[in-house]
């Protein structure tokens, strides 16, 4: 019976630290958005695109994370996981600040759309 208890308190206390991971990414990932889409705006016209543009980003971003997730829980081994994902923090740690160079300022406004993923692509994409 103390076993059954104690498995219980285990797993209650994982999905807790679950629960807290994903509300921490999440909410992480939703003060970057619009702290970099505030950021990059005056670069390129200040127009709804711009925010429209950094919406298809982080969404899609969000997506793919969550696409990564699944495949690698259903398919690595814990091990291959926790070697994978410390890398992916050291390389993302390795790309900070997030804030882009001011060359990555336009100097003319042909393909807005294709500069702004490209530069949120560089600048954010791994963190």
């Amino acid at each position: 019976m103390a076993r059954t208890v104690t498995r219980a308190k285990a797993g209650a206390a994982l999905l807790l630290s679950y629960g807290a991971a994903v509300f921490l990414s999440a909410f992480l990932l939703f003060q970057v958005q619009p702290l970099i889409g505030r950021f990059i705006l005056p670069w390129f016209g200040a127009t709804s695109g711009v925010w429209a543009t950094c919406m298809l980003f982080f969404q899609a971003l969000l997506l793919l994370g969550y696409s990564y997730a699944h495949f690698v829980v259903s398919r690595w081994t814990p091990r291959r996981q926790a070697v994978t994902h410390a890398s992916l923090l050291l390389l993302a740690a390795l790309t900070l600040p997030i804030t882009p160079d001011v060359a990555w300022k336009p100097i003319d406004s042909a393909a807005p759309i294709t500069r702004i993923l490209t530069l949120l692509a560089v600048c954010v994409g791994a963190p």
